[in-house]
């Protein structure tokens, strides 16, 4: 195959895989760069060479990426995008490569991505109150600041 560039490759993807719009590509493209990142900011051994991520490590780093890039809305977006569930995110990680755009190991598996979490522990519970919030005063208590 010649060499395509990362839309053109998406678009081919598409046309047999039809089920994660084009956005979801990318969000996993640059959720992978950001967590090989992270990775070698903490463990000093993979700063210095090519890093491998597993399914676990990835999904991991795709949740972390989405909170920081969509904050509340971040279900709502990878839903829009047909992503609903950490296995979607393993079958555009091996749309890719098969499309030789990302790479794997012998021991890499499709099975390696099944649900790590749910998408509502992971996007919708850290937004949600820490603990029931009161009533608040009663209907029948006086006004605090007072009424005209």
């Amino acid at each position: 195959m010649q060499d395509l560039d990362f839309s053109e490759v998406v678009a081919l993807i598409r046309k047999e895989d039809s089920r994660f719009d084009r956005k979801a590509y990318d969000f996993v493209r640059h959720g992978l760069d950001h967590t090989v990142k992270e990775l070698k900011k903490k463990d000093a051994a993979r700063a210095s060479r090519a890093t491998h991520v597993t399914g676990p490590e990835l999904l991991d780093g795709l949740r972390t990426y989405a909170l920081d890039q969509y904050g509340p809305l971040t279900k709502t977006v990878l839903n829009a995008w047909g992503v609903k569930r950490c296995t979607d995110f393993g079958d555009i990680v091996f749309n890719l490569i098969e499309y030789e755009v990302f790479s794997k190991t012998e021991n890499d598996r499709r099975e390696d991505f099944s649900d790590l979490y749910s998408f509502d522990e992971a996007f919708v519970k850290p937004f949600l109150p820490a603990k029931p919030r009161s009533a608040g005063p009663s209907a029948s208590a006086p006004d605090p600041v007072g009424s005209v």
